[in-house]
């Protein structure tokens, strides 16, 4: 039985309308529910909830990263596949339209009463992590 670990991980994401990523990877990090994932090769299996962030990936020695909204993530020692609900590459991303959506996101937070519960305020929310999101994936393109 061979028992050296992959020195590549296999990453695929997935949009409902499109395979966003599909490259060997040397290390990838996800934004899960509980906090960001880092995995390498050879990680434990599992799957996890993900929120709104950036994935970041390892590739040829540069770092590629893209926005995520809400998903799923499925890790194998050699394979990562992430189910996003959305998925951008940072050179998809207008910059000008993010900083626009993060602006009405927060405007409309601030005019929703505290005591708001419900639909409304889960959906500013989300619209403001995705916003957010964005905005990180490109810091540093």
């Amino acid at each position: 039985m061979d028992t050296t670990l992959p020195t590549a991980i296999e990453l695929q994401v997935v949009t409902p309308e499109r395979l966003v990523v599909s490259a060997s990877a040397t290390a990838v990090s996800l934004p899960g529910k509980s906090g960001c994932l880092g995995i390498l090769p050879g990680h434990a299996p599992l799957v996890s909830e993900l929120a709104a962030g950036v994935i970041s990936y390892e590739r040829e020695g540069a770092t590629q990263r893209l926005a995520v909204s809400d998903g799923f993530t499925e890790v194998l020692p050699a394979r990562v596949i992430v189910l996003a609900r959305t998925a951008e590459r940072t050179e998809e991303i207008d910059i000008e339209r993010a900083r626009s959506a993060r602006q009405r996101a927060e405007e409309r937070l601030k005019r929703l009463p505290d005591s708001q519960d419900g639909d409304e305020r889960s959906q500013v929310l989300a619209a403001l992590a995705r916003a957010i999101a964005r905005l990180d994936a490109v810091e540093e393109r």
